[in-house]
């Protein structure tokens, strides 16, 4: 039982680190007015003519093993809120993916040794693994386009 507390406290540690999510904006050219999140379009390819406002970074929550479908809608939902923030109609959408964002391990081990009248005996074992944490993530570049039909 003497790994109990810190198993334990891992899974607690992963449980609140797992649920955090995140996004970001750094301005590289002058901000604008904020929009709606509904009024920002993703680009895969650059529109002919844009303004860069800002550089995205958006992550959906953890997951262990792989991310989601749900996941990369989140982030990619998290760059639009942002690019909306520094009033950008558009994204252009540079990454989306799996990120990895840590792993969760555990090990258990033990042994020893029993010395009796006649015999010695001698036994040990141990067993560790570990799961890696995932985030979805997406990445661009928060635009402005003047004709964005």
């Amino acid at each position: 039982m003497k790994w109990f507390a810190p198993l334990l406290a891992a899974g607690l540690a992963v449980g609140l680190f797992a649920g955090c999510a995140g996004s970001s904006a750094r301005l590289v050219g002058s901000a604008r007015p904020a929009l709606s999140p509904a009024q920002v379009r993703i680009y895969r390819v650059a529109p002919p003519r844009y303004q860069e406002i800002a550089v995205l970074d958006a992550t959906s929550n953890a997951r262990f093993f792989h991310g989601s479908a749900e996941g990369e809608t989140d982030a990619i939902e998290r760059l639009k809120a942002e690019a909306a923030r520094v009033g950008a109609n558009g994204i252009i959408l540079t990454q989306v993916g799996d990120r990895p964002s840590g792993t969760l391990g555990v090990g258990v081990g033990g042994g020893g040794i029993s010395a009796g009248r006649r015999s010695v005996v001698a036994g040990g074992g141990s067993a560790s693994g570990a799961a890696p944490i995932v985030r979805n993530g997406a990445a661009g570049i928060a635009i402005y386009v003047a004709d964005s039909r």
